[in-house]
């Protein structure tokens, strides 16, 4: 027993199956708080193992590569790629900031609470998945870009019937389609970077998507969304924006159907 002890704690044999665990299908980092967030038998299991396991012991790393396996398999049998193409929504209230401040706790929560109730539903009804929610914003995932896009649009309708004390919200949106890495419930890589980025390009409360997005909807689908696209200038004077490749495009949606006289995203009056 007391040599099972010492082999359970030795540095020399964690560290053998920690690189023995690189060799193994499936993630070699399973395990660690990213990658055991969501749902699924094998996360369950290494979230218990977490608990239950002493840190730094053969034991651990042995239960650890097992469930590793497991992990691996369920995805393989499941035939869902590793890193599929998906499209990512960024949301984001105007003016939030300065509006809290003066409005305070109570009325704050009573808005975020109105943006959910009217935001979520069109995302979820969509087929999306909302990834993360970020105090006024919301980083949701759908499987093609014309139900992402789709969505967005209704979901900045929505908004635009909340009133808080006086203050209407205007929600600004950013889409855009890559291949981002999935660990545990989360999406990272550069490609939820770039999406991020395209938001912040929507600064007055619009609606802007990448030209990637915007080139994997057919042209009858992109019609039947009742919107025009207009390709966004580069900013000359404005610094550049980190993460973002020099050569994306960012067109920003304008829908069809607003009525002369009424004021469209860019402050302007639509049909003038």
């Amino acid at each position: 027993m007391g040599w099972l002890q010492d082999t359970n704690h030795s540095p020399a044999v964690v560290a053998f199956l920690r690189r023995a665990r690189r060799a193994l299908p499936g993630d070699p980092e399973f395990g660690d708080p990213l990658s055991v967030a969501g749902v699924g038998g094998p996360r369950a299991a290494a979230r218990a193992a977490d608990r239950l396991l002493e840190r730094e012991v053969a034991t651990r790393e042995v239960s650890l590569g097992a469930l590793q396996v497991w992990q691996a398999l369920t995805e393989r049998v499941s035939g869902k790629p590793a890193n599929p193409e998906v499209t990512l929504v960024f949301t984001d209230l105007v003016g939030f900031s300065g509006w809290s401040l003066a409005a305070g706790d109570e009325a704050t929560l009573r808005l975020l609470r109105r943006v959910s109730q009217v935001v979520e539903p069109p995302l979820l009804e969509a087929g999306g998945h909302i990834v993360k929610r970020m105090g006024d914003g919301i980083m949701a995932v759908f499987s093609e870009p014309v139900t992402a896009v789709r969505a967005a649009i209704a979901a900045r309708e929505a908004v635009r019937g909340i009133d808080v004390e006086g203050f209407t919200p205007r929600m600004r949106v950013g889409v855009h389609t890559g291949r981002p890495q999935r660990i545990g419930a989360d999406w990272l890589g550069i490609d939820v970077n770039i999406a991020a980025r395209v938001m912040e390009r929507a600064t007055r409360g619009e609606l802007v998507v990448s030209a990637p997005t915007l080139e994997r909807i057919p042209d009858e689908d992109f019609e039947s969304l009742g919107v025009t696209a207009r390709r966004l200038r580069r900013q000359v004077f404005a610094a550049k924006q980190d993460g973002v490749p020099a050569d994306l495009a960012m067109y920003r949606l304008r829908t069809r159907r607003q009525l002369p006289g009424v004021e469209d995203d860019d402050g302007g009056t639509a049909g003038a």
